[in-house]
């Protein structure tokens, strides 16, 4: 088992731009649809222009949650599919004889939204871009979890989804959508919303049909004051619950 406290959280989607309408939406959770884009204010114009959309969802949430003046904390990048339209575009110009963009492929690597992020704050620490399958989120987690018992005060936690290409229809095992999410988590603070996740391997069965993308479901879980959350994966199975 592991526990740690979410000290702040930021999330943006479509259509869920602040943290009272996701609080409405965590009592009442539907699957956010839209081509929105977050302004992302933050960032410089000219380097704005290069980070597309998935891109800008994971950045606009971590420059929310992380101060100006802040450097150095530990970051997770977590994702389970990254920025696959690129990859597509990329295939697909593969596949046609075309040239390939060296730009596209830079940007369409597990870790180019990260990178940019570092890039853009001068960010020297450690940081960190991951995918884990459905458990991605708990994978995150339990790498977070790491990096405070080696000695880290906080990490940051950017967890970012976008739906698949169409091409991809047929293998998709869970709902779709286009969202982020950002976590600063410390340790176990009893004084703070604190969580616990275990994990066991005991023939675990069968869940019910997902009807939100794992991401959104274990955020709603924080948001909307459960106290515990079963998620069965793989051959896993994951216990979320909530101290007080």
């Amino acid at each position: 088992m592991i526990a740690f406290s979410v000290k702040e959280w930021s999330a943006w989607a479509p259509g869920l731009v602040d943290q009272d309408a996701w609080r409405a939406w965590a009592a009442a959770p539907w699957i956010p649809t839209g081509d929105d884009t977050p302004a992302l204010a933050e960032v410089p114009a000219m380097q704005r222009r290069r980070i597309e959309r998935l891109g800008r969802m994971a950045i606009q949430t971590a420059c929310w949650c992380q101060r100006a003046e802040e450097n150095g904390m530990p970051l997770i990048f977590a994702s389970r599919h990254g920025d696959v339209s690129r990859s597509m575009e990329l295939l697909e110009a593969l596949a046609t004889g075309q040239p390939v963009s060296p730009t596209t492929f830079g940007l369409s690597v597990h870790n180019a939204i990260a990178a940019l992020y570092s890039i853009l704050r001068r960010e020297r620490g450690n940081y960190i871009a991951l995918a884990g399958g459905m458990a991605t989120v708990e994978a995150a987690c339990v790498e977070a979890a790491a990096l405070l018992a080696d000695g880290a005060d906080e990490v940051m936690l950017v967890v970012y989804d976008a739906p698949l290409p169409i091409i991809y229809t047929d293998f998709a095992d869970e709902p779709d959508a286009g969202f982020a999410w950002c976590w600063r988590i410390g340790p176990a603070d009893a004084a703070l919303l604190t969580l616990r996740l275990a994990w066991s391997g005991d023939d675990p069965e069968p869940g019910p049909a997902a009807t939100l993308p794992h991401g959104l479901e274990v955020l709603r879980f924080l948001l909307a004051g459960d106290r515990t959350l079963q998620w069965r994966c793989d051959d896993l199975d994951w216990h979320w619950r909530r101290d007080g």
